[in-house]
């Protein structure tokens, strides 16, 4: 069915896409064209999070041995976990920064933004560049 190297490449091109969405959420910000970043992160986040349920749903319910092949080797299962040290935050903190970009206070969202950019880029160089996919 699936192999779990083309899985993981899939992914690490999806948090590739996720990243330039946010990278240009960012050039919107700075020519102050704010409804075009929030367009462009709820676009990120849906991007996200419909990789996430199919990620899910695929090692749950479609092909749970998928990974085994990470799971075989302490390495890269080290690789795996500092990762999810990053992309798990990072899931969580894009409804909450969706959110406060939308309708919580200013101060919050510019807060959590920069926690954000440190997670994500944790996520980017823990995922792309630090997991295996050959």
């Amino acid at each position: 069915m699936f192999s779990g190297p083309a899985v993981i490449l899939v992914l690490k091109i999806a948090v590739s896409a996720v990243t330039l969405l946010l990278a240009a959420s960012l050039v919107a910000l700075r020519f102050k064209k704010v409804r075009l970043h929030g367009l462009i992160n709820a676009i990120a986040f849906g991007l996200t999070y419909a990789t996430l349920f199919g990620l899910e749903l695929l090692i749950r319910l479609i092909q749970p041995n998928v990974f085994a092949f990470i799971q075989d080797n302490p390495d890269s299962l080290a690789r795996l976990r500092l990762h999810l040290g990053f992309a798990i935050p990072a899931a969580l903190m894009m409804p909450v920064m969706l959110w406060t970009g939308y309708y919580g206070p200013r101060r919050v969202h510019l807060t959590l933004a920069g926690i954000f950019g440190i997670v994500w880029l944790g996520t980017w160089l823990t995922g792309v560049i630090g997991l295996p996919h050959d």
